[in-house]
């Protein structure tokens, strides 16, 4: 497994520098222990550099151990006994490289190391209040250092999984973003494309016999063409922050919609603005799917519209007298992006009928502040 990050970089040149200012202010030692003692806080502090870099496991255990070995050294040639305390940074560092279980071990291990010492060669230490002082200085240090080293990676391990989650939850809302898109295009531009097809195939089979029900037809034809692009504008503005009329784009259409073949009526009861503009679109994209079917596959020469908004709920039926479905089980894309959008808006669809008609009922709550 590869050792975490190091996310406290100055704790060890903090504390490798004041150990080096304040060895070399006190020291009384000869120069060429003082020499060794300057050279060996620089070979500690080229070690942490070196440490930084990745590597294996046999490269962190060479690092650690020399370490131990340069600490060992600055101790020994530091005659006012203030480098004593780089000894914490060996269970620090091994915190980074190994976990937290090695790095407990190893203040432990540091801890009884120096009460072994006392007790072989200190005679009678536990009533020396200056030794009894220097180890119970030397475990908190420990303590404060694995302490330190804990939080630091538990803070990168949060960060990185907070990154991960962000990164899921934005894959996730691209996914949504998608699929919304793409009940979009099918419910406007599909609904609009079928409507063009149809009056244009009117207006030519109308163009020698009937010239003003060909005209009405390229007529009809050229509204629904620039609803699609009026919708894909809106759909581009965003268009659950854009204003809305239930009432109004259902009447544009049922004018629109239908034709001498197929006649649609619209009725709506209640107040529509007291319900969420995302649930309005979404009854208006389950009519708009609702007629489309109407007209391509069952062929229906009716179709009623009704929209009724109350205190809890917001419903739209749409029943047509067509061939019906065979089966009626919403496996179209049509169908089963109405439930997906009304799913969303905690809502249920149920369609209903066979041959002749078909009834979709779409049931949308209020949403509650």
């Amino acid at each position: 497994m590869p050792p975490p990050a190091r996310p406290v970089l100055w704790v060890p040149f903090v504390l490798y520098g004041a150990v080096l200012v304040a060895g070399l202010v006190g020291q009384a030692a000869s120069p060429p222990r003082t020499a060794g003692f300057a050279a060996g806080i620089l070979a500690l502090i080229a070690l942490e550099l070196a440490g930084r870099r990745p590597g294996g496991l046999l490269k962190r255990v060479a690092l650690l151990l020399a370490q131990v070995v340069l600490i060992g050294a600055v101790v020994w040639c530091d005659a006012s006994g203030l480098s004593d305390a780089l000894f914490v940074l060996v269970p620090f560092t091994a915190y980074f490289a190994f976990g937290r279980r090695v790095a407990v071990g190893l203040g432990v291990a540091g801890v009884a190391t120096l009460a072994g010492y006392y007790v072989v060669s200190v005679p009678g230490w536990y009533n020396d209040d200056e030794r009894v002082s220097d180890l119970l200085m030397y475990g908190i240090g420990l303590t404060l250092a694995i302490s330190m080293a804990a939080v630091a990676v538990g803070e990168l391990d949060a960060r990185t999984k907070l990154e991960q989650a962000m990164h899921d939850v934005a894959e996730l809302s691209a996914a949504d973003e998608r699929n919304r898109l793409a009940r979009d295009i099918h419910d406007s531009l599909g609904h609009h494309l079928t409507a063009i097809t149809v009056q244009l195939e009117k207006a030519s089979a109308f163009r020698e016999r009937d010239a003003e029900a060909a005209e009405q037809a390229g007529t009809d034809a050229h509204w629904s063409a620039n609803r699609a692009l009026e919708e894909v504008r809106q759909s581009v503005r965003a268009l659950r922050e854009a204003p809305f009329s239930l009432s109004a784009a259902l009447a544009d259409l049922a004018r629109y919609g239908g034709d001498e073949r197929m006649r649609v009526t619209v009725a709506v009861d209640g107040d529509e603005h007291g319900h969420d503009v995302a649930a309005r679109v979404a009854l208006y994209r389950a009519a708009q799917e609702a007629l489309t079917n109407a007209r391509k596959h069952g062929h229906a020469s009716a179709v009623s519209i009704s929209a009724r908004f109350g205190d809890g709920i917001a419903e739209l039926v749409v029943a047509d007298d067509g061939n019906g479905l065979d089966p009626v089980d919403g496996t179209g894309f049509g169908l089963r992006g109405m439930r997906e959008r009304v799913q969303l808006l905690s809502g249920t669809v149920e369609v209903a009928g066979g041959r002749p008609g078909v009834t979709v009922t779409v049931t949308i709550p209020r949403a509650r502040a």
